[in-house]
């Protein structure tokens, strides 16, 4: 099944640990916007990196062709264990050294250049040395740290022994003869050698135990984290949705307001025409009285002519 994009997953585990779930989140959001539920999910469970993790990804990001130096010295570190070449590996194993103490520089370096990066006092820069040198030693790892998707550092557990090379004692004439057997020696070597794998094994037991503790740890605080971020999902969304409520309220507020202006623009010309016209009307009615007030006038004239008239007959 395919995953996220390529360019997605590398931009995340670029982003400082503490901005990384807001950016996941705001991926899935712009996926779910853009009709694409399913890789909204599969973005979803992408999981937050450790500080030094995050560091060594961020140098897998940044500098790919270093880590592929890594991975070359890894290689050559292997075939002289393969092929028992003692000096070639002490060689190697000064290169390594070198190798991770500069990448360990670079990292620094990288992430004294991102804004959102914890101090350079505080990084952990330790466990970015074990990551990188335990990525020299297992090839699953260096995989992981190429991939630039590391989620927590790690460290070499040492299961397993490097081959020895077998030691020949070198006379002075320059022919190289066998050592000469001591019995005593070799029963008092033995015994070392149980003892030390013994002890090998007692303690890689005790790792394992603590290992099986720590992952039980890790399962029950991924658990807790997984349903923090379903939290943080569902308070988001819920906080995107009340933010698109109170907009659209706000627009509808906003259009009522508009609306009330214009009434209050009509009410005030309906009332300058109210007073218009009672002035009007004022001014009708007085004219009206006078003028049946000069009518009532001319009849009572006419009617005192009238009343001479008879009189006069």
């Amino acid at each position: 099944m395919a995953g996220p994009p390529p360019d997605l997953v590398q931009r995340l585990y670029a982003t400082p640990p503490d901005r990384f779930v807001a950016a996941r989140d705001a991926a899935v959001a712009e996926a779910r916007q853009a009709g694409d539920p399913k890789g909204a999910r599969e973005i979803g469970k992408l999981r937050r990196p450790t500080v030094a993790a995050w560091l060594v990804n961020l140098l897998a990001i940044r500098r790919p062709e270093l880590v592929a130096d890594l991975a070359q010295l890894a290689e050559s570190l292997r075939s002289a264990q393969r092929d028992l070449r003692g000096g070639k590996l002490r060689e190697l194993s000064a290169q390594r050294r070198a190798v991770v103490g500069a990448l360990v520089a670079e990292v620094r370096r990288l992430a004294a250049a991102e804004p959102a990066a914890p101090p350079v006092g505080k990084l952990p820069l330790g466990e970015v040395e074990a990551t990188l040198n335990a990525a020299l030693s297992d090839t699953e790892v260096a995989e992981q740290v190429r991939a630039g998707r590391l989620l927590r550092a790690t460290h070499y557990a040492g299961f397993g022994e490097v081959p020895r090379p077998q030691l020949r004692l070198v006379t002075g004439g320059g022919e190289e003869e066998p050592a000469v057997p001591d019995r005593a020696a070799e029963r008092a070597e033995d015994r070392r050698t149980r003892d030390q794998r013994a002890a090998e094994r007692a303690a890689r037991a005790e790792r394992a135990k603590r290992r099986r503790a720590v992952e039980r740890e890790l399962a029950k605080a991924r658990e807790d984290q997984d349903r923090a971020e379903a939290e943080l999902t569902g308070a988001t969304e819920a906080e995107r949705d009340g933010v698109a409520t109170l907009d659209r309220i706000e627009t509808e507020l906003a259009e009522l307001e508009r609306r009330r202006a214009v009434a209050e623009q009509e009410l005030s010309r309906a009332k300058l025409a109210r007073r218009g016209a009672e002035r009007s009307l004022t001014a009708a009615r007085r004219r009206t009285g006078e003028v049946e007030a000069a009518l009532e006038a001319l009849d009572a004239e006419e009617e005192d002519a009238a009343e001479g008239g008879h009189e006069a007959d």
